[in-house]
């Protein structure tokens, strides 16, 4: 435990300075780094389960798709759209040298596209979130950031990235302090034992609570109504992303993704919630872009 929260302590101020007020640069930087450790655990999971996995064609993949991302509005989404598309016609051909063996042939390329996906895309999604300079939905009918309300300089997008970790962090707490303790009915046992049901909502209900109190000081009062059922959907999601992790690490007979972070195990283990939650924000962001296109179609997102 102590291990764990020294690990912690030492951690949170520079992700909340690379989240809030670090340079483009910087943040795809760490983005791209990020996935590439989080590639590399995954890989040997499925080497330990007995997969082939090319590697370096997840690790070139993942930080182009980083890079794809932090192109301007608009562009970004079809280049991300059109390197998936390059990716599947291309790994399977790469992977006919690569096979020694043909039996390990759609095993290496199904674990390679699906790790491309599973980390690298939705990792990915972060960096135009980060990057997001504002939006108004319906001449403000409906709003999600006040271009000239920066709390403390944060802009749009830094204020979704912190919403996106304090909703995270506050359900991995409170799941852990309420489930250890209280957790009696068991959480999808058959893929992670220690889970329970009252973990599970105690978590809910924690993301929900911070996810308040976060809009409250960061947002407008307009924002607050749209942020908690965001939160709702990324707490869900991350749970969700919690799960799949530790259905990957069964099937590979491993208690941790790695040893990087002491009291944490792997970098990977660490960040499984962010997987899913990550995409799960932009999901949400493109959905209200949506409405805003179908319903006011002549003020913008």
């Amino acid at each position: 435990m102590l291990k764990r929260t020294l690990t912690a302590l030492l951690l949170i101020p520079p992700v909340v300075y690379l989240i809030g007020w670090s340079p483009k640069w910087l943040f795809l930087l760490a983005v791209s780094v990020a996935i590439v450790l989080a590639l590399r655990e995954y890989f040997a999971l499925c080497r330990a389960t007995g997969y082939l996995a090319f590697s370096w064609v997840g690790y070139v993949a993942g930080v182009a798709l980083c890079i794809a991302q932090s192109l301007p509005h608009g562009m970004n989404f079809a280049a991300a759209l059109l390197l998936v598309a390059l990716l599947l016609l291309l790994i399977p051909t790469l992977a006919l040298q690569e096979s020694t063996h043909l039996k390990d042939y759609l095993g290496g390329v199904s674990v390679t596209v699906f790790g491309i996906l599973y980390i690298g895309l939705t990792l990915s999604c972060l960096v135009p979130i980060r990057f997001s300079t504002g939006a108004v939905v319906g001449q403000g009918r409906l709003t999600l950031g006040d271009w000239t309300y920066e709390p403390l300089g944060l802009g749009l997008g830094s204020r979704l990235i912190l919403l996106l970790f304090v909703v995270i962090w506050a359900g991995d707490i409170c799941a852990y302090l309420v489930g250890r303790p209280l957790g009696r009915r068991p959480f999808f046992a058959r893929i992670s034992p220690r889970k329970t049901w009252e973990g599970a909502l105690a978590g809910l209900a924690g993301s929900l609570l911070a996810a308040w109190a976060f809009a409250h000081w960061f947002f407008s009062a307009a924002d607050g109504k749209i942020i908690i059922p965001i939160a709702a959907w990324i707490a869900i999601a991350g749970q969700v992303g919690d799960l799949v992790e530790s259905a990957i690490k069964r099937g590979a007979n491993q208690k941790d993704s790695g040893a990087l972070l002491p009291g944490h195990g792997g970098f990977l283990d660490r960040i499984d919630s962010l997987i899913f939650a990550a995409p799960a924000l932009w999901l949400a962001l493109m959905v209200l872009e949506l409405l805003s296109a179908i319903l006011w179609p002549h003020t913008g997102f």
